[in-house]
């Protein structure tokens, strides 16, 4: 019996952990799933659900014209989360490429305060977006008619590398993308060569038998031998068909 245990400890500091869920929850509202281990994404799960909530909350507050509630709740947000610059995913390459001279304009403004819509800006084809500002405005409206349950928790058969350690995919509802089909390796040189050799194998097997099923056998050439029909002497002409 759990007797006056909150939460899960995973073995870290109150810091470490607080630090560590709003990393999670960043990173599930930036790419909308995430693998780690089963504990992890059980214990992150009800924090992301809070937020998506909150986020809710905001836009319908909004809805409603109620600037302080919208405001007090999106506070709360940013108290919970915290922030974090996203870089667009079909900008990401052009940031890769960029100096950092030219990342330092694109993710903050002259006056020092950050990009947060993601929306181009002056000379610059795109900016940085806020985890807050994505969270409220793109998956916030997907789950307004929702009553709970934004995320679930899709249990993976290997376990990680090292220790063995149950992982899990936790990814937003809506995304119906199966994990295995995306997470699925690419076989080695080793297991091509004994998928070829496996193959080679089938397709001689193959072969084989239809050539032993195309060779006639032996009582089929002993049925038409006793079918053939039997060639009677002709009689001689000269004595007039009889014997002599």
């Amino acid at each position: 019996m759990r007797h006056r245990i909150h939460q899960r400890k995973l073995n870290r500091t109150s810091e470490h952990r607080k630090s560590l869920r709003r990393h999670l929850a960043q990173s599930l509202f930036e790419h909308g799933r995430i693998t780690t281990t089963l504990p992890k994404a059980k214990d992150v799960r009800s924090f992301c659900e809070k937020l998506i909530t909150l986020a809710v909350r905001v836009r319908r507050a909004t809805a409603q014209n109620d600037r302080a509630a919208a405001l007090s709740a999106r506070r709360r947000i940013h108290r919970l989360l915290g922030d974090r610059c996203v870089i667009p995913a079909e900008h990401q390459a052009d940031y890769d490429g960029m100096s950092d001279a030219a990342r330092a304009k694109t993710l903050r403004m002259p006056s020092g305060r950050r990009h947060r819509t993601g929306e181009p800006r002056g000379r610059l084809a795109f900016t940085a977006d806020s985890v807050t500002h994505r969270l409220v405005e793109t998956l916030a409206p997907r789950f307004q008619d929702r009553p709970g349950g934004y995320t679930r928790i899709i249990r993976l058969a290997r376990p990680r590398i090292g220790d063995s350690a149950p992982r899990a995919v936790l990814q937003l509802v809506g995304e119906e993308t199966p994990p295995g089909a995306l997470a699925k390796p690419e076989p080695s040189a080793r297991q091509r060569r004994a998928n070829a050799r496996y193959a080679l194998a089938i397709s001689a097997m193959k072969g084989r038998g239809k050539a032993r099923r195309d060779r006639p056998s032996a009582t089929d050439d002993d049925k038409a031998s006793a079918n053939a029909p039997i060639d009677k002497p002709q009689e001689s002409e000269e004595n007039g068909g009889a014997e002599s």
